[in-house]
């Protein structure tokens, strides 16, 4: 039985299927994906400015300056906007070799962060870019390498998860590096764990055992919520009755209800938010409450309706992604990018307790925003090694 399960966890046989210009022709990518990229983050950039121009006209940490949100959100898209295309037109194989490293990398620096990072809004999150005064957070980073590092793993141990040897060693490395990221924070700490075992929940030929797995991860993030922080604690209480707790932290969550309620079909118009002054980050976490408000449901719609076709689209390129590597990596990148939107979304709306995620592409922060981006354009670049193409 040993050599059984040692043997379903080796390397495949034969390197060369990597390779694929021996697989497909490279032909354009999916513009209507780019397109959907293109769009969500030019409306990022005016909604953010609309939510916050008020707020950094009067703050003195801002300089008073009401385009203090503009010029850092154009900055940083436009950053973005070149490394979606260098991503596009950089073949994905030659990520492939670098994936151990970066998942090894990353874990190196969300450590470095857990006891030397930076402290701001009373989260240790950040570290300073070597020889810069900028910042950056690792644990966006960490959703890229838990991609790699499991789209590598499958592709080069294909029946690893047949045994349960192979299925307990992916979890271990999706399992490692979610709670290094837990540490610095729960909500990012969740979308990464989201990413990794959902991606082993594709890649595995046996869905039961994701019952009894999913059913320890409940139970244990049902206890880290309920024993850990008191915080956490008022957090849940809060989402069940947030106007209970409207002087503290049912706060936020009750002035972005107002947003939405005031936004009614087709909003008050782009700069007329009356709730931007009073919601907490009203430019990053609950921008869609300003996006509902502003644009009304109409606008609202419109935004959950281009997610909707950024998602359907990635499943069409990891359907018809030439190999296990690709397939997986696009799976991948869809799981970030929809379930950190789905999550930011149901916050907002109060659907579940408060997390603290960022709207992919659409709210404001610089990592963030680019580690977005950069996803995007390694799909972009899958899809130019369709499957459907090699036919014709």
């Amino acid at each position: 039985m040993t050599q059984v399960r040692s043997a379903r966890f080796r390397k495949r046989d034969n390197p060369e299927q990597v390779k694929p210009t021996t697989i497909v022709n490279v032909g354009s990518m999916d513009y209507t994906l780019y397109l959907v990229v293109v769009i969500l983050v030019c409306i990022g950039v005016i909604m953010v400015f609309s939510a916050s121009y008020v707020t950094a006209a009067r703050e003195i940490r801002f300089r008073q300056d009401a385009f203090h949100f503009l010029r850092q959100g154009a900055l940083m898209a436009t950053i973005g906007f070149i490394v979606m295309n260098i991503a596009a037109n950089f073949s994905y194989i030659r990520y492939r070799p670098w994936a151990k490293l970066l998942y090894l990398a990353t874990a190196g620096l969300v450590i470095f962060v857990i006891f030397f990072g930076i402290e701001v809004g009373g989260a240790t999150r950040w570290m300073y870019i070597p020889g810069t005064s900028f910042r950056f957070q690792p644990s966006e980073i960490a959703k890229v390498a838990m991609i790699f590092i499991i789209a590598w793993m499958a592709d080069e141990y294909k029946d690893a998860l047949r045994s349960w040897v192979g299925f307990i060693i992916f979890c271990m490395v999706a399992g490692f590096m979610s709670l290094l990221v837990l540490r610095t924070g729960f909500s990012t700490g969740l979308i990464v764990t989201i990413i990794g075992f959902g991606m082993i929940f594709i890649a595995s030929p046996h869905i039961m055992r994701f019952v009894v797995l999913g059913a320890g991860g409940v139970a244990g993030a049902a206890a880290f919520i309920m024993t850990g922080a008191a915080f956490r604690v008022e957090r849940v209480a809060a989402w069940q009755d947030p106007w209970a707790y409207f002087d503290r932290t049912g706060f936020q969550i009750v002035q972005s209800l107002y947003a939405i309620a005031s936004g009614g079909l087709f909003g008050l118009g782009i700069g007329n938010s009356r709730q931007a002054t009073f919601v907490p980050e009203a430019h990053n976490d609950i921008i869609f409450a300003i996006i509902a408000e502003e644009l009304g449901l109409v606008g609202a719609g419109m935004v959950m309706l281009l997610f909707g076709i950024f998602i359907w689209r990635g499943i069409k390129i990891a359907l018809n992604a030439p190999d296990t590597f690709s397939a997986m990596v696009a799976i991948g990148i869809v799981f970030a990018i929809a379930f950190q939107a789905i999550i930011n979304i149901a916050v907002v709306t109060n659907s579940i307790p408060n997390t603290g995620v960022t709207l992919p592409f659409i709210s404001y922060g610089g990592t963030s925003l680019v580690v977005s981006m950069a996803m995007a354009g390694v799909l972009l670049n899958i899809s130019r090694y369709s499957k459907e193409r090699a036919a014709t």
